[in-house]
């Protein structure tokens, strides 16, 4: 054989190998993912088995795995032959922590960039975070598979399927449900059952239509589609392109699953074998079986250390016994043991102490078993408000979700000892940041942010979950401030709850002097504009760097309402601003927290604005209205002299800074801590 022969044969081998190659980049199929070209990141990992697990019950984290090659899109070349159709079908399961409840879900994505260093868990599925969500510049399609309703992204429930274009809100969503062939009808479909599910999702780049369609696993593809929007994805997708599945857990946790995937740029995608996809892990019976063994070996070491140290156990079980009511079934959180806080906060050292109030005393901790960083919140012994208080916290907040609302973790009793967990906010409480030298000045920006996440969380919390739910202490001492100097709003042993369209049944007034609408004095009853007028204070003592009231020495005193109004009529409302900030304010933005703290603070409840209008004016899609000053509200605070006959508390700077607290016919006077 000729050198020619040979150079040529040799050619057209190497030839027919790379069309090989460039035809695996347009499609693939894994039934398993042994040996797959995938790159993984995150705590994704696969199973010998070849299961393709992209988190487990591992809180606030997330996994992404990606065909490691991209794919050229190429939507924009006049020259291209390439087309934007795409083909995909998947297999994937959701395996949750604790039964019908997890977090959150797992998202189909095409992404310019397998960098996701910046992105966040929890409702952002791994993918974006607050600053970059809904930029055009992502350039990202995600089908979402969400168990978890995120309020902040409008979704409809916790069990839904949406189309996402840069950003976590759906451009089309629904429940998830599939159309039964044989029945004729839809059927609701459990996104967390842990039993297999099929998607499959196709884009057709002359109707400009993408379908999004599911089933279980046994289920031939459904005739009807779960979902079908018009989108032009040349306008969205570059011409080099990754995809590929990203997911993420938050407070709770799923293990998330892909079995099988096949996907085609070029066609329809190949049909997944089921007899060859992996298995799950084992659950259910086997679980049980060997917890119960478990259970049975731990029982009888415990008789042999009863038998042996009888005394030393009976001292131990004395210092960790729990109480455990019947009302505790009713509500969500997750109940800590004490030894799990004891050994969290280091034995309730006081190097670990974070504050005090007057309902106990807050602790930094760090749970053994996640090393994820909480605070507990410890009411003391003598808190004769102390039960009610403990109950209304885990009644209200453990069930609220809002990304500006401090997330109650779990809670414990012990010998009449009251325990709250929650998130631990790195930066503190707003207060130590306004009114001491013990943290940095809050620049302007800042100060807006924060103000314009609690107005947030407010309005969450008037119309925007199941019932309604009135805070009654919102002030600077309660606003807590995460890692990003974010707003949160917490402390909620004063909150009520009651069904939207109708009114609240109490006419226990409670609250922090400085902040009590002059209305909750004549009537007793809290509602949403008494929250407001709260609202209205904590815009004043932010803006100006000044408690609402401040008292010289009984009966002297100086309402913060009063001084902003006098330097209005002055002629120089933004004499009133904090000193502190030297002048470094966004005028127009300084004047509408000012004037906006003044009509949240009128006398006259009708005249407030809901906290939706209050969203509105710090957003700038409403203007604020005139305020004549003849109608601005007038020192209209409820003074200590008014104060004989309901709850509430003065704050911790009063007098001295003592942060001591009064009483009145037997009730006890809340510090707000």
């Amino acid at each position: 054989m000729s050198d020619a022969v040979r150079f040529l044969l040799l050619y057209f081998h190497l030839s027919m190998i790379s069309l090989n190659l460039a035809q695996e980049v347009d499609q693939f199929i894994y039934n398993g993912f042994l040996g797959a070209n995938l790159q993984l990141d995150g705590i994704a990992e696969i199973h010998p088995n070849g299961l393709l697990q992209l988190t487990n019950t591992s809180k606030q984290k997330m996994g992404h795995a990606f065909y490691q090659f991209p794919l050229k899109f190429n939507p924009n070349s006049a020259n291209s032959s390439e087309s934007l159709s795409f083909s995909t079908i998947f297999v994937f399961a959701m395996v949750p922590e604790l039964q019908n409840l997890s977090g959150h879900g797992i998202a189909f994505t095409i992404s310019p960039s397998l960098d996701f260093s910046h992105a966040v868990a929890s409702q952002y599925l791994g993918l974006l975070n607050t600053s970059n969500n809904g930029v055009s510049t992502n350039h990202m399609l995600a089908v979402e598979l969400d168990t978890i309703r995120s309020p902040d992204f409008q979704d409809a429930d916790a069990n839904h399927v949406g189309i996402d274009v840069n950003s976590l809100n759906s451009i089309e969503s629904a429940s998830a449900t599939y159309f039964s062939n044989t029945e004729g009808t839809n059927r609701s479909l459990n996104l967390i059952s842990g039993d297999p599910i099929k998607v499959w999702i196709d884009y057709d780049e002359t109707e400009t239509l993408l379908n999004v369609t599911l089933a279980p696993i046994s289920s031939p593809k459904p005739n009807q589609l779960l979902l079908s929007t018009t989108t032009n994805l040349s306008e969205i997708l570059l011409e080099s392109m990754y995809v590929g599945f990203s997911a993420a857990t938050g407070t709770l946790a799923s293990n998330h699953y892909i079995l099988g995937w096949s996907f085609n740029k070029s066609g329809k995608a190949q049909d997944l074998d089921i007899s060859k996809l992996p298995s799950l892990p084992p659950l259910g019976k086997a679980e049980k079986k060997s917890k119960v063994v478990i259970v049975v070996i731990l029982v009888a070491v415990m008789v042999v250390l009863i038998t042996i140290v009888g005394g030393t156990y009976i001292i131990r079980r004395k210092k960790y016994e729990e109480i455990r009511e019947d009302w505790e079934r009713e509500y969500g959180p997750q109940r800590f043991s004490y030894k799990i806080l004891y050994t969290a906060t280091k034995g309730f050292k006081d190097k670990e102490l974070l504050g005090a109030g007057g309902f106990g005393k807050v602790y930094r901790g760090i749970l053994p078993s996640s090393n994820l960083p909480v605070a507990v919140k410890k009411v003391s012994h003598d808190s004769k408000q102390g039960m009610k208080e403990f109950v209304a916290e885990i009644a209200s907040i453990g069930r609220l979700r809002h990304r500006n609302l401090v997330q109650l973790l779990g809670y414990c009793r012990r010998q009449g000892e009251l325990l709250l967990v929650y998130d631990y906010m790195p930066n503190g409480s707003l207060d130590k940041f306004l009114f001491t030298n013990e943290k940095p000045v809050l620049d302007w920006p800042q100060r807006f942010q924060i103000l314009k996440g609690v107005a947030s969380g407010l309005l969450y919390l008037h119309e925007g979950w199941e019932q309604v739910v009135l805070h009654r202490d919102i002030k600077a001492s309660n606003i807590l401030l995460d890692g990003g100097l974010n707003g949160r709003l917490g402390d909620f042993g004063l909150a009520i709850l009651y069904n939207h369209g109708s009114n609240p049944q109490t006419t226990h007034v409670v609250g922090t002097v400085g902040y009590l609408a002059p209305e909750l004095a004549r009537f007793g009853k809290a509602t949403t504009s008494t929250d407001v007028f709260a609202f209205g204070a904590f815009l004043l003592e932010v803006a100006c760097g000044r408690r609402p009231i401040e008292l010289l020495g009984l009966p002297e005193e100086v309402t913060l309402v009063d001084w902003v109004i006098e330097c209005w009529k002055r002629g120089d409302i933004l004499d009133a601003s904090d000193p502190r900030l030297q002048g470094n304010y966004v005028i127009d933005e300084m004047e509408l927290v000012l004037k906006l703290g003044l009509i949240c603070s009128h006398s006259v409840p009708t005249m407030r604005p809901s906290m939706r209008q209050v969203m509105q004016y710090l957003d700038g899609d409403a203007t604020l209205p005139d305020i004549p000053l003849e109608n601005a509200a007038i020192g209209t605070f409820i003074t200590y002299n008014e104060a004989s006959d309901f709850v509430m508390s003065f704050p911790s700077t009063v007098g001295k800074g003592s942060g001591r607290s009064f009483t009145s016919n037997d009730s006890i006077l809340t510090d707000g801590r």
